[in-house]
């Protein structure tokens, strides 16, 4: 490698030696060049000096702010030479182009799979933070509340797309006409308006080709439509539009709305065809029909027992493992399911939520009314 500066190619030398005289006097890390130590003793400190004009965040490090701007303008100054794709960031571009090489770089020193397992439902992780994450489904833990409204949430992003409800913060801009969002995908959709681009025909098209051209920038699944994009996004935010004009219960989809209206009206649409039983759902009459068909696809990999249901399954396996994740806050008792954990809580509270339709006598259990219900039937 060459250099024109005499001062240059004196730095330069220093990352092949072992001279790094500069010391930070916190942690004793030491360091080759002045300016890398004061970029790291911003970490003891928290200063963080540059700011973006557009929201406000902060930065430890200025082309930490150049990054981010992009978001701002949409700039992305990486290109595939291959398909034209651009993006962002260059080491976005690096692992997009393994997708035309089918080259995997990544490659784990001690088993060369992914490393982490769920002990609860064995789903595996190649990152233990995500695995952490993961394990947050089960355990129902969300510890990164709203400080507005109080809604908590299972990570800290989610978290943090939630509070642009609040704020109204629109960090997206389109270029032609200035209006403002606070999604990406949302502005990549407005911007068609402009372009003339037929979505309804990108649309078919996509069934065909099977391209999911809309990522989630908080877990990085794809959708093939934004629409699909925009439902999933409301599982990080918690954002609940659509409202029961009955009970006030709110759903994320206008379609669990429609099914949980049934409920008020008595309208059973779904029939079982073998026993002639009504749903108000189409999934519950699917789960109910593996009570004829006795279909139990769910597999226990230790005892070889196996299920109807998914959920089943997995408080099932936590019998193997003793963990019992679901705690009672008032008296710290553990129980491996959350359903016993919500009874258990009907004794603190002192209510009753079983009632008996022939003598109004009320039960914490619902195994209790089932059971005062048979000596009734009995009498």
């Amino acid at each position: 490698m060459s250099f024109s500066k005499k001062s240059q190619f004196a730095l330069h030398k220093l990352i092949h030696g072992e001279d790094k005289p500069y010391q930070c006097d916190i942690c004793s890390k030491s360091f080759s060049q002045t300016c890398h130590l004061i970029q790291h003793r911003r970490i003891h400190t928290g200063e963080k000096p540059y700011h973006c004009d557009v929201c406000g965040k902060s930065f430890s490090i200025n082309h930490h702010l150049t990054k981010h701007r992009r978001i701002h303008t949409g700039e992305k100054p990486y290109h595939c030479d291959v398909c034209g794709k651009s993006f962002s960031r260059n080491h976005h571009l690096n692992e997009h182009k393994f997708i035309h090489t089918g080259e995997k770089p990544y490659h784990c020193d001690i088993c060369g799979e992914k490393l982490y397992e769920c002990d609860i439902c064995g789903k595996s992780f190649t990152l233990k933070s995500t695995l952490t994450i993961h394990i947050r489904i089960h355990t129902g833990e969300k510890p990164y509340q709203c400080d507005m409204c109080g809604i908590a949430f299972s990570e800290r992003s989610s978290l943090s797309v939630h509070k642009q409800i609040h704020t109204g913060v629109k960090p997206y801009h389109c270029d032609v006409c200035d209006k403002s969002f606070s999604r990406h995908h949302y502005l990549a959709e407005h911007k068609r308006i402009h372009t003339g681009d037929n979505s309804n025909l990108s649309k078919h098209r996509r069934s065909h080709t099977g391209e999911k051209p809309y990522n989630c920038d908080i877990c990085d699944k794809s959708f093939s439509t934004s629409s699909s994009l925009s439902k999933h996004i409301r599982i990080h935010t918690g954002e609940k539009p659509h409202s029961c004009d009955v009970c006030g219960k709110s759903f994320s989809q206008k379609g669990h709305l429609t099914g949980h209206k049934r409920i008020h009206a008595g309208d059973k649409p779904y029939h079982c065809d073998i026993c002639g039983k009504s749903f108000s759902d189409s999934q519950h009459l699917i789960k109910h029909k593996r009570i004829h068909t006795d279909d139990k696809p769910y597999h226990c990999d230790i005892c070889g027992k196996s299920f109807s249901r998914n959920h089943t399954l997995i408080e099932h396996k936590q019998t193997h493992t003793g963990e019992k994740p679901y705690r009672c806050d008032i008296c710290n008792k553990a129980f491996s399911r959350n359903f016993h954990l919500t009874e258990h809580k009907y004794i603190h509270t002192g209510e009753k939520p079983y009632h008996c339709d022939v003598c109004s006598k009320s039960f914490v259990r619902k195994r209790q009314l089932t059971i005062h219900e048979c000596i009734l039937t009995e009498e």
